[in-house]
């Protein structure tokens, strides 16, 4: 039985902490170094970065990286594999090994590709097996003008690489959990049916892929933890079984906790099923133990097989859009809105209708009785989106401007500006055969190998609902509180839909969520959730429900017209929510 994997953690996205790769290779021993820089939107950026640089279209904040910590790595035998690719791998690659040599270092470096399907779009269309969209079924239009489309690759092409000998490799789309996954099959010599193996590899990857996430970092009960400025970045020991032991390296601040754990788990998932390229894990039979300060025990996941499509994560350019907010202070503020609307398209050259999109609405930021100027101001905020540049302009900009004069008392413009529109990205999720997207595995020193993307032929899988369903129970006396006195959520963005997960302290408190906490209910105290499709989903064995609004972010994080385009605070707005709470559960927690 070989010795437990040490998988560290330096990025949670494009952007997160640089010196974060030195921190986790020199503050305590780890075999392997790994990190997540995409998301839906960062395949945007990047593709935007790849029109007007072709050699672009990577993470060029991981090649800084490699030039911090590559001899250390070398020195130590520490593996380094990176999804930083992004849409180019190739490239990333060749950056990272131009830094080697500038600093006389000599490592075996593959990359790994095959996720990008952007060329083949036509022709898979064109095959009668191509591209569908990943709800309604229905086959995508091939003319249409996508900037990305990339499947969500598995982790074998990474066993591979480490296989072959490899000490850095870098991927472009693989999912998140796969940087985890592959070096955990790699070492301890999994096969693709040892299926409960992977997935709790699986479930280890998600937890630590967002970074100190799983430290302490967007926690709700951040108050509870001494030391929250500098927090330290995760780690998780990956044993043969598929078990894990998630901590952090001594010293650092944050903690690791059956909380903090908890809510990454439920962090961008939908329900029990956890679907991936390899495997699918089952996020409802995994249980989780402290086993000492810092350290936390994940257990018991069971894997099924993985569905015979891979996801394919696309974006394409929406149209144009224009943000104009406009102050509304002290008094008075729902009549200043409507006076402000109404001045504003009377001075507009074009009529609501004339737009593909108008949203308009108004912020109460504003407090009664204001002790300083800013707790006065409420903004008015109009977003004009239309498929013509020239409609979303210095137009309607001008607009706006030409009636500071002419309208309410107080007026000032907050953001926007006289300049053009800017054009915002529309994500497309979508389905593929698995059979049409192997991955290729490419060494710089020449040679390429082709791993196939397996159609799984293991046995069926039982159904799992949504569940909506609680016993009612009389909890006696209750007392009007935030719900988050009592519990704490995680929330985000998945394509154009929210997921909100939360999570009670005790059994007796996981109760009284699971009832309390219906569908209905939540489109009571989340209005903006009321005309939506929502699943709603428990999980027992983690105190747990998880809800999934579809379509609360319209078409994905870059159109979206929310103040919180990507739902991170989506949990903690639920949290401040006013409930009757028995005053048995207040006492106890």
């Amino acid at each position: 039985m070989s010795e437990p994997l040490r998988v560290a953690n330096c990025s949670g996205f494009y952007g997160d902490r640089l010196s974060a790769a030195r921190e986790m290779v020199e503050g305590g021993p780890i075999d392997v170094l790994t990190g997540d820089w995409l998301a839906e939107l960062t395949m945007l950026i990047l593709a935007r970065t790849q029109l007007k640089h072709p050699s672009g279209g990577y993470a060029r904040s991981f090649v800084t990286q490699m030039e911090q910590v590559m001899g250390t790595c070398l020195d130590r035998g520490v593996k380094v594999v990176a999804n930083a690719g992004g849409l180019n791998p190739a490239s990333c690659a060749e950056a990272v090994a131009e830094v080697a040599d500038r600093l006389g270092l000599a490592p075996r470096i593959m990359y790994v590709d095959g996720d990008n399907l952007l060329d083949r779009v036509r022709d898979l269309q064109g095959s009668g097996a191509g591209l569908r969209h990943f709800e309604t079924g229905d086959l995508l239009d091939p003319n249409d003008n996508f900037l990305t489309a990339n499947a969500y690759l598995g982790c074998f092409g990474i066993v591979e690489a480490l296989s072959k000998g490899a000490d850095i490799v870098i991927t472009g789309r693989v999912t998140d959990a796969a940087v985890v996954c592959g070096p955990a099959a790699w070492h301890h010599g999994w096969g693709r049916d040892d299926l409960d193996q992977l997935a709790g590899a699986v479930v280890a990857g998600h937890v630590i892929e967002c970074g100190a996430q799983a430290t302490g970092g967007n926690y709700s009960f951040f108050t509870e933890i001494p030391h929250m400025t500098h927090v330290g970045f995760p780690w998780a020991d990956i044993a043969s079984d598929g078990s894990s032991v998630i901590g952090k390296h001594e010293g650092t601040d944050g903690q690791v906790s059956v909380g903090t754990v908890t809510s990454q788990l439920l962090y961008e998932i939908s329900g029990p099923r956890y679907f991936g390229p390899d495997v699918t894990a089952r996020f409802d039979t995994l249980e989780v133990s402290q086993i000492a300060p810092d350290r936390v025990r994940i257990s018991g996941v069971t894997g099924e097989a993985p569905p015979p499509t891979l996801k394919v994560a696309m974006n394409k350019i929406g149209g144009y859009r224009k943000d104009l907010s406009i102050a509304l202070t002290g008094l008075d503020i729902e009549e200043k809105a409507r006076l402000v609307e109404q001045a504003f398209w009377d001075a507009c050259p074009f009529s609501p209708s004339d737009f593909d999109s108008v949203t308009t609405r108004v912020l109460r930021t504003d407090k009664v009785d204001p002790a300083t100027n800013e707790e006065a101001v409420a903004l008015w905020r109009i977003t004009l989106k239309d498929h013509d540049e020239r409609k979303v302009g210095r137009a309607v900009a001008n607009a706006a401007t030409e009636i500071a004069l002419a309208t309410i008392p107080g007026f000032f413009g907050v953001g926007g500006s006289p300049s053009a529109g800017s054009a915002f990205g529309v994500y497309v999720p979508a389905l593929v055969d698995r059979e049409l997207v192997p991955q290729y595995v490419h060494d710089l020193q020449g040679a390429t190998t082709m791993v196939e993307s397996v159609v799984p032929v293991f046995g069926p899988t039982a159904q799992l609902d949504t569940v909506d369903a609680a016993p009612p129970r009389s909890w006696g006396a209750t007392h009007r509180v935030p719900l988050g006195r009592v519990v704490g959520a995680r929330s985000g963005d998945k394509g154009g839909h929210a997921n909100v997960g939360v999570f009670a302290r005790s059994a007796a408190a996981y109760e009284w969520l699971r009832c309390e906490l219906t569908t209905e209910r939540l489109r009571e105290l989340l209005p903006e959730s009321a005309e939506r499709p929502i699943d709603r989903y428990e999980f027992p064995n983690l105190w747990s429900v998880n809800f999934v609004l579809h379509d609360l972010l319209q078409e994905g994080v870059a159109a979206s017209t929310r103040q919180d385009a990507q739902a991170k605070g989506l949990g903690e707005w639920l949290r401040a929510r006013f409930v009757d709470v028995p005053v048995e559960i207040l006492e106890a927690s």
